[in-house]
């Protein structure tokens, strides 16, 4: 693996277990090194997070109290989690780097207090706190910053925060790299890149192919009845360690939460309207594996890991097509197969399409008497004709049917997550 001048920074990264560099860090590291400002498209679990961290703390200079380094992440939750990481390669260090997280829920006055003692070099937050605390308050002094770093540009650009970034990004000294992380850049949002980013160098990154991850995704046609109907049999179908069921909007997931509610099962519900308290208790509990569901809003689709999730289901196809990739993603770990189940009507057939198209190797299902079984594949399949350059899964006689779901793979699922706690409990335990 590559070899970096702090001898901190190689030994952070062998604590945290990195035996060799991802394809992104390989790409995105010199880049920023060399000080060239970046789009960056790269899939969720690339290790995006880290690519711009580790040529940031090749650059702090200690000496210096004041922030070298200003990263926005759109949730406060994925604002955290950069946070851990880049507190976790920060104690690495003989020499203290300081760290500190500006987000919503917070004590605002106790920050304000602590920001008029000094600076941290490196400053984590969203985009509404940090233009809080640097444009109204005057309090972050934000124009130091060497490194400008926007994380999940699409969700982190969306209308209710462009004014925050816009704001922001005007007090930045305009010789600092600016780099922004997606896994996809909406053209709507390029003229605004293109005002603030110097010639920007734009970098695709798709280090797996979607069929190569370790998730069966199954659809289930709710032939145009209640969704609740299907649902109610799917649950009855399966015996999640772990399942989220995604939404795409907060009053249809409160629907669907109230719902499992009275049907008695094991259930929480975490989308953006809660309050901040709240959804942090709310994780603790999830990640101490409380409960059997989650009902969610595509907030829980970026970033944010969970171990052993076991199932997605898709209460609703989420209108981006790269949400779906987003929500199937938090399965499929642990050395774990994963499954995906999407409910779909007669129009989503040319949304189908276009999955099948990226990789999806899409295997249709009925239940019937409590079992999921193989239904007859979607006639637009069948007449589809497909473009050269597209993947013909159609002309593949077969498709590979999933894996047996062994008795005691629940015990088995448990085993493995908690060995994986263990392993992550030691890193953080390390200096």
């Amino acid at each position: 693996m590559k070899t970096f001048k702090k001898e901190f920074i190689n030994k952070a990264l062998k604590g945290i277990g990195f035996k060799e560099l991802t394809d992104v860090q390989k790409q995105v590291i010199p880049l920023i090194e060399n000080k060239r400002d970046l789009i960056v498209e790269a899939n969720t679990g690339s290790g995006k997070t880290h690519a711009f961290l580790v040529p940031i703390f090749e650059s702090i200079d200690i000496s210096k109290n004041e922030i070298q380094a200003l990263i926005l992440a759109p949730t406060r939750e994925l604002a955290k989690q950069i946070h851990q990481f880049a507190t976790e390669m920060a104690n690495y260090s003989e020499e203290k780097i300081n760290v500190d997280l500006y987000i919503g829920g917070s004590d605002k006055q106790n920050v304000i207090k602590k920001l008029s003692k000094g600076m941290p070099h490196i400053a984590i937050g969203t985009p509404g706190r940090v233009n809080d605390l640097a444009i109204k308050e005057n309090v972050l002094k934000i124009y130091t910053a060497k490194h400008f770093v926007i994380d999940e540009a699409d969700m982190t650009l969306d209308s209710n925060f462009l004014d925050e970034v816009s704001s922001i990004l005007s007090t930045i000294d305009n010789k600092a790299i600016k780099t922004v992380f997606s896994a996809t850049i909406p053209q709507a949002l390029k003229p605004f890149l293109k005002k603030y980013l110097r010639n920007p160098e734009i970098i695709n990154v798709h280090p797996k192919d979607i069929s190569s991850l370790n998730i069966n995704h199954f659809f289930i046609k709710t032939r145009e009845q209640n969704r609740f109907n299907t649902l109610t049999k799917l649950i009855g179908a399966l015996n999640p360690y772990l399942a989220i069921i995604f939404c795409n909007t907060k009053e249809s997931s409160e629907l669907v939460y109230e719902w499992m509610k009275e049907k008695k099962q094991n259930v929480t519900l975490i989308h953006g309207g809660l309050d901040y308290r709240k959804r942090k208790q709310l994780m603790k509990r999830i990640n101490k594996l409380e409960f059997q569901y989650i009902v969610a809003t595509d907030i829980f689709s970026r970033g944010i890991d969970v171990l052993g999730v076991s199932h997605i289901i898709n209460y609703e196809l989420p209108r981006n097509i790269e949400f779906y990739i987003h929500r199937t993603g938090r399965t499929g770990r642990v050395d774990f197969d994963g499954i995906a189940i999407s409910m779909y009507e007669f129009d989503d057939n040319k949304y189908l399409d276009k999955l099948e198209s990226k990789g999806i190797k899409s295997v249709y299902k009925d239940i019937s008497n409590g079992v999921l079984k193989d239904a007859i594949m979607r006639s637009a399949r069948a007449k589809r004709e497909w473009k050269e350059n597209e993947l013909d899964y159609a002309a593949k006689a077969r498709i590979n049917k999933p894996k047996k779901v062994k008795p005691g793979y629940k015990k088995k699922y448990k085993l493995a997550v908690e060995e994986e706690k263990k392993k992550i409990h030691k890193k953080r335990r390390r200096k």
